[in-house]
């Protein structure tokens, strides 16, 4: 799992405060399908009898997918987006409710029959949450659980009721949870993120409502259970140890030993009788809990047991894990089969009818026959082992050769996802980069514009990487990271408006080729394109041109007064998004960002309706986009390449990057250079100047004429370029008709 990057700082930090980061998340063509392994499956049969079944995915992309289920066919219906990580499991509960957790620290209620609203944010978790168990015949009870050893039990109908706000403060407090259609909702409590990931929590939630909390665990919780009464509740995780708890109360009950690894799957019966465990020492354990202890061990897979799945009657059990396989076994005799081996550890399992659909570290779901109505049809094949009763036995065998056959070869039924991103390199003009998939397929993305400008295929990315290299030299103003399994870009004030190019170099037609383009400030207003337009059709072009925000108020008087006014033309210029920077309506990025109240959201660019304002972006994008101010900058120094023209004999005498505090055009120079020796009667041909393909940064506006000589060798020139408190000299050695040109550096 990956931890939440940086949102914030704590409230009782020293250290001075860490800007809110904006991030935004590049989606393939095909939105309609998962990118990243999925982590959590869940079953769906309305109460209508004419009415379709429906799957529920939850992927480590960070969506929901809902899939409405046909004899032949799976139909992506809707997506769920809010979460700002992965999805770790998501649970039904009641008629219509689905309730997901994710490494985002929160829990998500969702209407099941949405467009993919969010209903909910419940935020009482310091870590990852990585664990949900609801009870069948209680509509309201539902228990999360997570890596900070912390297990919830939640009592829904309190949790969803609407607050009953007694003053203003009270309603901004509470208004503070971000829906999947940008609606403000209350939330349960505050969370804030440090820099260094540490989390804290406000004591007191605002909405008034916390949740039951079972203490005991001092290590990470990732299973959970709960019997069909919500009576009973089962955890597990890095102690080793069965724990079963009174929900209603949250008190202990007792504690069962006997897995000597980490438990990672539990189940219990409808009455809460028997539980079943599954653990990364690779054995199922069956307990009796009247009983208070183990009455079966069964060796049947020879890697960790990840994902357990029991047919109604709790008379056998599937079992998945890392091992790739699928065994189904029959908890009286022990008997076990092979149903099938796959080429992703098994994540999670969800028995439906007479097949079962299986969750791995891929991002496509596929379906198995299973016999799920009548399990002992499979055994009559043939083909099955009885199952050992300890680990090491079932690891021997398959050292000696016995490894069973598995049943079948192929699924019946793939909902297929698209390939995740597991490579990317950042090209040194800082819009380009380079991406290798699961598949093995590079593409170029060009990350202004969040598409794809060409796909390479299967090649090598070494290779193809060194094919693309360019002798030019941008800051960094961005970072990224593929932890989604696609692009997520991210901007960090005031770092992220380092970066400016000529508006010639990015072929902006109508605007003068030597002004200058701010990367960042450019790529905002294209994200924001659709905000600011919906904005304009709800407060007017007034109100935008002002940077007036939907609740009247102002942004906050240091976003003016640490700001720095930045001209780029006349007013109709600055609400222009130029070509460069036009992000795609049909398969738009999703922006991930907080503002002053309330967590981090998640939400397509289209899906903005123009409501948001200060409370839920940075305060600095704000600034940016409506009243063009740009932070101000850091004095940092920018690097570039010094390279001769092309079809010069003389070897390039520079070690790597120069570097230097801002950026100059290289015919700037010349000219300035030719008006000076025109002034002092001497006439040079500057041309050849322009054949050097870079940038030279400098501190000065122009480089200063120090003197003409002449030598042996001809005319020579010296430039000298103050840069960083450094003398860098760049002689011309030489120059023709063609316009070519040796030079000399530092007098090497």
């Amino acid at each position: 799992m990956h931890r939440v990057g940086s949102a914030g700082n704590t409230s009782n930090s020293t250290r001075p405060r860490k800007e809110k980061r904006l991030t935004y998340v590049l989606n393939d063509a095909d939105d309609t399908k998962h990118c990243a392994g999925i982590n959590c499956l869940a079953v769906w049969k309305p109460l209508a009898p004419d009415g379709h079944d429906y799957l529920f995915t939850g992927s480590r992309d960070g969506t929901l997918k809902r899939w409405e289920l046909t004899e032949e066919a799976a139909t992506c219906s809707a997506t769920f987006e809010s979460h700002i990580d992965w999805v770790n499991d998501a649970v039904l509960a009641g008629d219509n409710t689905l309730v997901s957790c994710s490494s985002d620290t929160t829990l998500k209620t969702w209407n099941c029959l949405s467009d993919g609203t969010c209903t909910r944010t419940l935020r009482q978790h310091s870590d990852y949450v990585t664990c949900l168990a609801a009870a069948e015949k209680n509509s309201n009870a539902v228990a999360s659980g997570g890596l900070g050893g912390e297990v919830f039990v939640w009592d829904l109908e309190a949790a969803l009721t609407p607050v009953s706000k007694s003053s203003d403060a009270m309603e901004e407090d509470c208004s503070n949870g971000i829906n999947g259609s940008g609606n403000s909702l209350p939330i349960t409590s505050l969370r804030t993120i440090s820099s260094s990931n540490s989390i804290s929590l406000h004591p007191t939630p605002p909405h008034g409502y916390v949740p039951v909390a079972a203490k005991g665990h001092k290590e990470s919780v990732y299973a959970l259970a709960m019997n069909d009464s919500g009576t009973l509740l089962v955890s597990g995780g890095t102690e080793k140890v069965v724990r079963i708890w009174d929900p209603r109360t949250g008190s202990k009950t007792m504690k069962l030993r006997g897995h000597t690894d980490n438990i990672r799957a539990l189940l219990l019966d409808s009455t809460g009788r028997f539980c079943l465990s599954g653990s990364s020492d690779s054995m199922i354990r069956l307990w009796d809990l009247g009983q208070q202890r183990c009455v079966h061990s069964y060796a049947v897979h020879t890697d960790s047991v990840w994902a357990l799945a029991s047919t109604p009657t709790f008379s056998h059990v599937y079992s998945g894990g890392r091992d790739l396989s699928l065994y189904l076994t029959d908890l009286a005799t022990r008997e076990s089969i092979l149903l099938c081996t796959k080429e992703h550890p098994i994540l999670q399992l969800a028995l439906h009818d007479d097949g079962i659909w299986a969750a791995t570290t891929d991002s496509s779901v596929r379906r198995w026959p299973a016999e799920g109505r009548n399990p002992q049809k499979v055994f009559q094949r043939g083909g099955s082992f009885l199952a050992g009763n300890l680990s090491f036995s079932r690891a021997r065998a398959s050292l000696e050769g016995s490894t069973p056959v598995p049943v079948h070869k192929e699924p019946s039924f793939t909902i297929p996802g698209t390939p995740g991103i597991v490579q990317h390199e950042i090209l040194n003009n800082r819009r380009h980069v380079l991406t290798k998939d699961t598949a093995g397929s590079v593409k170029l993305w060009e990350i202004t514009r969040g598409i794809v400008v060409e796909d390479y295929g299967q090649v090598s990315f070494e290779e193809k990487k060194e094919e693309l290299f360019e002798m030019v030299s941008i800051p960094a103003w961005f970072t990224v990271d593929t932890r989604l399994g696609s692009l997520s870009v991210h901007l960090d004030t005031p770092q992220c408006f380092s970066a400016e190019m000529y508006s010639a170099d990015l072929n902006i037609i109508g605007k003068p080729e030597d002004d200058k383009v701010n990367l960042a400030r450019e790529t905002l207003k294209g994200l924001l394109s659709h905000w600011l337009t919906k904005r304009k059709q709800r407060f007017g072009s007034q109100s935008v041109a002002n940077g007036e925000v939907a609740s009247g108020k102002e942004i906050s008087t240091r976003s003016i007064t640490h700001s720095r006014m930045e001209i780029d033309g006349n007013a109709e210029n600055d609400s222009m998004v130029y070509p460069p920077f036009e992000f795609s309506t049909v398969s738009p990025p999703s922006i991930i960002t907080e503002g002053s109240q309330g967590g981090p959201w998640r939400k397509k660019i289209t899906d903005l309706d123009g409501t948001e304002d200060e409370k839920d972006f940075p305060w600095w994008c704000l600034d940016c986009v409506l009243n063009n101010r740009l932070p101000p900058r850091e004095n940092t120094k920018c690097s570039f390449y010094l390279q001769a023209c092309e079809g010069s004999t003389v070897q390039i005498l520079t070690q790597g990057k120069l570097s230097a505090p801002r950026i100059l055009r290289i015919h700037k120079v010349s000219f300035s250079f030719g008006s000076a020796s025109l002034k002092k009667g001497k006439v040079f041909n500057f041309a050849c100047l322009g054949t050097i393909h870079m940038y030279i940064l400098c501190t000065c506006a122009y480089a200063l004429c120090m003197h003409i000589i002449n030598a042996a060798c001809g005319f020579c020139l010296i430039f000298v370029f103050f840069m960083c408190h450094s003398l860098l000299k760049l002689k011309v050695l030489n120059y023709n008709d063609q316009l070519q040109c040796t030079y000399e550096i530092n007098g090497k």
